[in-house]
């Protein structure tokens, strides 16, 4: 591995590149969606519309509190392979949504599995933040 992704934070800016790339495209798509159906503001009912949004409103509703728990990690020293367990569950999870909910709007399997290796990147990150804050020294004035 080079040496460059066994630092956190140049770890942390590879995950946030990577998910901003995937807002993008999530962001893409609901235009092209809005264009293809015609459809202004809303989902105007339309169930290819509804997922595109859908789809991107989870990914902002998700991305920006797992990201920000890796930069809280940072100062905490969690190591890079903290930053890559949380980035890449979160990033691997992202992608399998998406792609689950652009072919449907009802449930299917990489929706599902999306949206659990989100929720075990947001566990790994709390439970690693947690866990470093409670190892911080005691400072006591005087």
């Amino acid at each position: 591995m080079p040496a460059i992704l066994l630092a956190p934070f140049p770890v942390l800016a590879l995950y946030a590149a990577t998910n901003a790339l995937i807002m993008l495209v999530l962001g893409v798509l609901v235009v092209r969606a809005r264009v293809k159906t015609h459809t202004e503001i809303g989902d105007g009912g339309n169930s290819t519309m509804m997922a595109a949004v859908r789809a991107h409103a989870n990914n902002t509703e998700y991305v920006p509190v797992a990201l920000l728990l890796m930069l809280i990690l940072i100062p905490l020293r969690a190591n890079a392979y903290v930053i890559h367990a949380v980035g890449a569950t979160l990033t691997i999870g992202r992608l399998l949504h998406a792609i689950g909910l652009s072919r449907n709007v009802g449930t299917s399997t990489p929706r599902l599995l999306g949206m659990l290796l989100t929720w075990i990147s947001y566990l790994i990150a709390i439970l690693s933040v947690l866990w470093l804050t409670s190892q911080l020294p005691v400072l006591v004035p005087g």
